[in-house]
């Protein structure tokens, strides 16, 4: 390590200690925080990585493990908002780039972060501000090092890269000091307090995904056999020599389906075949995919395994499961979004105009498609009812908009809702469809022809008093 990298690793502890945490004794404790030993051993650690990776490659349920929790977590893929357009413009530049294509990466990401528990990402940009990520393997880290007293905030990594010999040493992305040299970040998912690492998500089952496959393998091999049988012949014979004689000359014509064979009573005909007791078989098939199950939290009807289930009891067993992939989904996306963010401040250091703390949000697909049908009943029931409550007084507008947003899952800021609707007055159109439907629930006669005299104040209110002919 040079005389420039000690330098910025120090003024970065204090630069850190003094302005963004405001450290002291009673709230980071030296003696354990950087240790890292609730972490797995590290040939332990680089077991679980490596036997996680192995069953993604070649178990069937571990690779659909997986790839569920990708295509909840992603889904039709993730939307960018941003108020600020030149910021916008930015972070499009950053995401459409051939380089990154960040709609396909975050799958891929996805993946990884299952599989290992681990993300991370190395960030580096041209003179023109343009940044690009790649991904290291969990298992080429091989160093960690964090602030003395904040095992969470990471100064530096090593890791290694394959055909090259000796150590890579990159320094941690900083929020306070952005760079546009290369850098690395890391994420984590599933790690204990006090540990520097995650865990891959399939570390709790590997042991009985092996289990599985291999009494799945057994099954197949004696199910192999199970067609397979010998005939047994039972007769009286007076010596080894007869005996070899008659059995030379069955089997110097053995039989064919359909053939007729006449024996006397002397002879007794029996077959022996092999006995697999099928049903025993399931029972334990099912108990160790119950196991799998459990342990990744999912019900069994996502593993192709319906147990006999009607399809009212599958939808409550996957209640909890979308719970854990709407979390997960949070996490994710909180990921993307620290990418972005250092982005926009690499970005900012060429672009000067660029606001790089600009406000934007990553919007996910949604979890479960149904929860859409069940949030429109209730938001068009619930309309219903707070349209009665508003029409003698007993709320506000404002009261009426939070209980419909509210109950179509939606949390807007209501008073600007009502601004922008009274920027937007009724046309001519919607106010005469709105008499219509009016006159038509009180059984009068529809016409065509109003004025504001007949209108209500509220729409008076919006349209602004003009007039309808």
């Amino acid at each position: 390590m040079g005389l420039f990298d000690s330098l910025r690793i120090y003024f970065t502890e204090n630069v850190l200690s003094r302005k963004k945490v405001q450290q002291d004794d009673n709230v980071f404790y030296d003696n354990i925080q950087n240790s890292g030993l609730r972490d797995r051993a590290q040939g332990n650690f680089y077991n679980v990585i490596e036997d996680s990776l192995m069953a993604w490659r070649d178990n069937p349920l571990a690779r659909r493990i997986v790839n569920l929790q990708t295509q909840y977590v992603i889904g039709e893929g993730i939307a960018i908002e941003c108020e600020d357009e030149h910021a916008l413009q930015a972070i499009r530049d950053f995401w459409d780039d051939p380089l990154n294509h960040m709609d396909i990466r975050v799958s891929e990401w996805c993946d990884e972060l299952t599989r290992t528990g681990n993300l991370f990402i190395i960030l580096s940009s041209d003179l023109s501000g343009k940044t690009y990520v790649r991904a290291v393997p969990a298992t080429s880290i091989q160093a960690i090092e964090t602030m003395q007293n904040d095992y969470e905030q990471a100064l530096w990594f090593e890791y290694t890269e394959q055909n090259q010999m000796g150590m890579i040493h990159i320094e941690a992305e900083s929020e306070l000091l952005p760079t546009l040299d290369p850098r690395m970040m890391q994420f984590t998912v599933n790690r204990p307090i006090g540990a520097k690492l995650g865990e891959p998500d399939l570390a709790p089952v590997l042991v009985w995904l092996k289990r599985y496959s291999m009494w799945l393998e057994d099954r197949a091999r004696l199910n192999h056999y199970r067609n397979s049988f010998l005939f047994t012949v039972k007769t009286q014979l007076r010596s080894e020599g007869e005996r070899k004689r008659r059995q030379d000359e069955l089997n110097s014509r053995p039989f064919t389906p359909g053939s007729v064979l006449v024996t006397n009573e002397s002879e007794v005909w029996d077959v022996l075949s092999a006995k697999l007791e099928s049903s025993d078989a399931a029972n334990d098939g099912l108990a160790l995919k119950k196991q799998i199950a459990s342990g990744v939290g999912i019900p069994l009807h996502f593993l192709a395994e319906p147990e006999s289930q009607n399809k009212a009891s599958a939808e409550a067993a996957g209640g909890a499961t979308y719970r854990t992939f709407e979390q997960r989904q949070q996490v994710f996306l909180w990921i993307v979004s620290q990418v972005v963010r250092a982005v926009l401040r690499r970005r900012r250091l060429v672009d000067h105009e660029l606001n790089a703390e600009a406000d934007f949000r990553l919007v996910g697909a949604d979890i479960y498609e149904q929860d859409n049908n069940t949030l429109s009943t209730a938001a068009a029931t619930m309309t219903n009812v707070v349209s009665q409550l508003r029409k003698y007084r007993h709320i506000s507008r404002n009261e009426l908009l939070r209980l419909v947003y509210k109950f179509a899952g939606e949390d807007p800021d209501t008073d600007a809702v009502l601004k922008a609707g009274a920027d937007d007055p009724w046309t001519e159109t919607e106010t005469m469809v709105y008499m219509s439907a009016i006159n038509n629930a009180n059984g009068e006669e529809d016409t065509t022809k109003y004025n504001t005299t007949t209108v209500p104040s509220d729409v008076k209110h919006y349209d602004q008093g003009a007039e309808v002919n």
